[in-house]
């Protein structure tokens, strides 16, 4: 969609990934805000941008007026920017995780209804060919209604930095995808939690860089993860390895492959099974694929009023997943989780 124009809010490592799918939908950036000003400076030249370099956001928007903001800060200053930009009068796209903590969130949410400006989180893993598909797979009619998923992610990723001080680097950092997969997959919303974080033996991360964690969801699904960013060999890739089961089949999803899977079939018992037929897998649909999905949603909006599906009213659920999963584990209990 042309003639849209956007202020982009953080010059990090993110923006490299922004500023080209900004491009693709002819997007104008009319500034990039950043507390270090060189490092706006140095993204407009990477990126061939004729914008305003700018430490000042109150002031760039005053002077640019976009059409929507893109905050793509470091999450403890997502809730600032946001708010800042919706009290303004703006739409706001972000990066995820949303908030920094479910009262930030909150915070967030209260500055979207009280000012009627919309706020979407770039969940980007919702716009992947293959996620379209597994969602679309697991219908009732395909393999009945969904009783159970589980989710495995092992990876033994040696970042460095800001993650190996973190307390809990695989639950905060990365579970927020997986998490908001599984609502995705079955369209159901977090009731409970009962998890166990910890840092398995040899780890080189300084908190606890693994978990199990036992989610109850609406309408009796319960969805298990299993994760850890610590282990050596074997790996899962980034989006993990899926199995989600009805009451009539079960749908894989592994290595970043297509999904597939099995359903029983009308006929006599064969041993202790059922005889099976495989689920259709239908098509690959999707053209537009992680931020540029997530960007595309935004612009639809400003054209038709569609809302998002990330916007913040359900993106907050996925994050309180995240924050319900650590404070089990820190209890040693279950945990009721509350979005509102």
């Amino acid at each position: 969609m042309a003639g849209k124009r956007a202020v982009v809010v953080g010059a990090g490592g993110i923006s490299r990934v922004w500023f080209p799918a900004l491009a693709q939908e002819r997007v104008q950036v009319s500034a990039v805000v950043d507390l270090d000003v060189a490092a706006a400076r140095r993204a407009l030249a990477q990126h061939h941008l004729d914008a305003e370099a700018s430490s000042d956001l109150a002031a760039a928007l005053k002077k640019h007026r976009p059409d929507f903001v893109v905050d793509i800060t470091v999450p403890e200053a997502h809730c600032q920017v946001t708010c800042a930009a919706l009290k303004a009068g703006y739409h706001v796209i972000g990066e995820k995780p949303m908030a920094a903590s479910m009262a930030e969130a909150r915070r967030m949410v209260q500055a979207a209804e009280r000012t009627g400006r919309l706020y979407m989180v770039s969940q980007t893993r919702r716009w992947n060919v293959h996620h379209d598909q597994l969602r679309r797979s697991v219908t009732p009619a395909k393999i009945g209604p969904i009783t159970a998923i589980n989710c495995d992610f092992y990876l033994g990723a040696h970042f460095g930095g800001f993650r190996a001080k973190m307390e809990s680097p695989l639950i905060l950092d990365m579970a927020i995808h997986h998490f908001d997969l599984a609502r995705y997959f079955t369209g159901a919303d977090p009731v409970a939690v009962y998890a166990k974080e910890f840092n398995p033996a040899g780890s080189w991360y300084d908190g606890d860089a693994a978990a199990s964690c036992i989610f109850e969801m609406t309408g009796g699904v319960i969805f298990t993860y299993r994760g850890s960013w610590a282990a050596q060999g074997c790996s899962t890739n980034w989006n993990g390895h899926w199995r989600i089961m009805g009451s009539k089949g079960t749908v894989l999803y592994r290595d970043g492959e297509a999904p597939h899977g099995q359903a029983v079939t009308p006929g006599p018992v064969r041993g202790l099974a059922l005889p099976l037929k495989d689920v259709t897998i239908p098509a690959p649909r999707l053209k537009h694929e992680q931020w540029r999905g997530a960007l595309r949603e935004m612009l639809a909006y400003l054209r038709t009023g569609r809302r998002p599906q990330t916007e913040c009213y359900d993106n907050v659920k996925s994050l309180a997943m995240v924050f319900a999963a650590m404070a089990s584990s820190r209890k040693g209990r279950r945990v009721t989780i509350r979005t509102a």
